[in-house]
């Protein structure tokens, strides 16, 4: 492993900068990366934290302060901000809100403009809204918006990576808990490093690349007993209900209660995705030679050289749990939704379930909050899907706080991967793990 070279030149804001004095709040999406990007603000001299993670109360908050039309993701993340307003000791003056943004179909791009207007009906209009975006160059950041792009794109995939790894690791465990454990260390370490990682790229992303060879062998240590027999299902759908939890009931958790191991789609799949569509959107302005699209192709390949570095790492670790590239995810979504007629998860989700399911899965689960215009669509494309790809079991899950009996309908969901997995006409391909199990 290679010793680093640089030493820390710790930043810190100036006083003309907007976030300077202040404190944001990020909502935890999925807990790993939320954390990690926490971090990325503190690297830049900028106090920030997660919100408290999800309980009764922020279904309570949420409910109050929405009208019943908003989807499930807005309730949850609107009830986590209002349960740090009552914190003790909260200043509204000092507090700055992050929720990110999108174009597109989903309601998802109006929940920043629908947070700010809770917060003034509610008489806190102290508090500050932060929705940096491209377009405007990412100005509510100031001087340090560069800097915190490429350190968010880091945390993400960070954050990724060690998500993957545990979802890898914990169904075939032998010591209760001793994943979660190799997690939070991991974690941890992270986090940790990125905060006090050097100013220069280079010097930041060989600290994190180490951290994650420290995260590997903490996974590695883990005991466990990986048995091919055990079923794999992929998980897709609505971003925030899939990733939060809180949101979908812990199913992922469930899953493996029932002895199956889950597959889950990540934040970095969303962010390739993003820039993808964005380079259509310029070809489709008639921008193709253009400063703009410069960019974009060079912010597209700085990432791509960050994650493949960041994954070196687990290289081994991950064989047979390949990512695909987003270009390889829409261009089999294509067949059932275009991704130059359809925009948004609803392709993602098409594309990834086909991705799986030729790579081995056993079965698709879905998971999207109650009425989402994303979950409606791809349940209606996923029996052609199901019978183009070997009768592969595929179940749209809807989440609105009010589920009853999620067990019973796992249990029998269940049942089906298993039968299909005898006679599907995909075979998975497994890590050396498998063929040497740690005792």
């Amino acid at each position: 492993m290679p010793t680093l070279r640089h030493r820390h030149v710790s930043r810190k804001v100036g006083p003309e900068n907007p976030l300077a004095a202040k404190k944001v709040y990020i909502p935890r999406m999925p807990e790993g990366s939320s954390l990690a990007f926490a971090h990325v603000f503190r690297w830049l001299g900028i106090d920030a934290e997660p919100t408290p993670p999800s309980d009764e109360r922020t279904r309570e908050l949420g409910r109050k302060v929405t009208n019943g039309d908003e989807c499930y993701p807005a309730i949850v993340t609107i009830g986590d901000f209002m349960r740090v307003i009552e914190q003790p000791g909260f200043d509204p003056k000092r507090a700055v809100f992050f929720m990110p943004t999108a174009e597109g179909p989903c309601r998802f791009g109006q929940y920043a403009p629908y947070l700010r207007k809770v917060l003034n009906d509610a008489g806190w209009g102290d508090i500050q809204v932060l929705s940096p975006t491209s377009d405007n160059g990412y100005a509510d950041l100031g001087d340090v918006g560069s800097a915190f792009t490429r350190g968010a794109w880091r945390a993400v995939v960070g954050g990724d990576i060690l998500s993957r790894a545990l979802l890898k690791t914990r169904p075939y465990e032998t010591v209760v808990g001793a994943a979660d454990r190799a997690m939070e260390e991991s974690l941890a370490d992270f986090c940790k490093t990125l905060e006090s990682s050097c100013s220069e790229p280079p010097c930041q992303l060989e600290a994190l690349v180490q951290s994650l060879h420290r995260a590997r062998e903490r996974f590695r240590r883990v005991p466990a007993h990986y048995d091919s027999e055990v079923p794999l299902i992929g998980v897709v759908g609505e971003i925030f209900c899939r990733l939060n939890t809180f949101s979908n009931e812990d199913l992922v958790r469930r899953l493996e209660g029932f002895g199956a191991e889950a597959w889950l789609s990540h934040i970095a799949e969303w962010v390739s995705y993003a820039n993808t569509d964005q380079v259509r959107k310029l070809r489709l302005t008639g921008k193709t030679w253009s400063l703009e699209m410069l960019k974009s192709k060079i912010r597209s390949r700085v990432q791509v050289s960050d994650e493949h570095a960041l994954e070196e790492p687990f290289h081994e670790d991950f064989v047979g749990y390949e990512e695909p590239n987003v270009q390889e995810v829409l261009d089999l979504a294509r067949p059932y939704l275009p991704s130059d007629g359809a925009l948004g998860e609803m392709v993602l989700s098409v594309g990834k379930a086909a991705y799986l399911a030729r790579h081995g899965a056993d079965g698709i689960i879905d998971i999207s909050p109650f009425t989402c215009m994303n979950g409606i669509v791809t349940e209606s494309i996923y029996p052609k899907l199901s019978k183009d790809l070997g009768g592969i079991p595929i179940r749209s899950f809807y989440f609105d706080g009010t589920q009853t009996d999620l067990d019973r309908d796992l249990g029998i969901y269940l049942e089906l991967a298993r039968s299909y997995r005898e006679k599907k006409p995909y075979k998975r391909t497994y890590p050396g793990c498998f063929a040497q199990p740690v005792p």
